[in-house]
């Protein structure tokens, strides 16, 4: 099967930048461009194909869902990935009430990510191959698919994702700081943060205190703002 081909709307340079990347990294899927705006992203969509659209809810000229219910009345049935900030309960429901077919929260590792957007290419193959349902788990498991973690051994998606959520409240954090909050040891904290850091998704910078002379390693969010 072909590469899979991408819009990016994002209105947020930095975070546009981080999931055209997050995408170019990924087997079977190219970023073929980034929209900043509704307007634009509508543009895009009506000049030539494209197979999913990574969409954020929040736009400057417009809310994500009215895009998808214009890419619907203009007969555009191209699949919708929200990837967004919004955790209304209401704005999830209704994404999937017009079809959006993965809702992923800001912000986030590169492997949550790279896990849903896997198992929408299995199904779309599946799909396109023909294959039919065996029986109603079958069913179940199409309507509302489970991912298959990725993550490196030894490490919990559940756990990552609640780091990752933690770097993107606040600027700065220790190992120490982790541990606390998610009540954890501080060998387990740093080696989410680690695994961050080394995935380019987390900063290293060097707190000093005034009290010691070691400084302490803090870490901050760089793939979102």
């Amino acid at each position: 099967m072909p590469d899979l081909r991408v819009l990016v709307v994002e209105d947020d340079p930095v975070a546009a930048e981080a999931h055209r990347t997050y995408v170019d990294r990924l087997p079977g899927f190219t970023c073929l461009g980034v929209a900043g705006t509704a307007a634009r992203a509508l543009q895009v969509l009506a000049r030539g194909p494209v197979d999913l659209v990574l969409l954020d809810m929040h736009l400057p000229d417009g809310h994500g869902l009215d895009v998808v219910r214009r890419m619907r009345a203009l007969g555009n049935q191209t699949d919708v990935v929200a990837v967004t900030s919004a955790r209304e309960v209401a704005a999830v429901q209704a994404a999937a009430r017009i079809g959006v077919v993965q809702y992923v929260l800001k912000p986030f590792a590169y492997e949550t990510l790279r896990d849903r957007l896997t198992a929408y290419a299995r199904q779309r193959k599946a799909a396109e191959a023909g294959q039919v349902v065996a029986d109603q788990d079958e069913v179940d498991r199409l309507l509302h698919p489970a991912t298959v973690s990725s993550v490196p051994k030894g490490l919990a998606g559940s756990v990552l994702d609640r780091v990752v959520q933690l770097l993107g409240n606040r600027e700065g954090w220790t190992a120490e700081e982790v541990a606390a909050s998610l009540g954890t040891s501080r060998i387990t904290a740093r080696r989410y943060l680690e695994h961050l850091a080394d995935q380019g998704q987390a900063l290293r910078t060097q707190r000093y205190d005034g009290r010691s002379g070691r400084p302490k390693v803090e870490y901050s969010w760089v793939a979102e703002s």
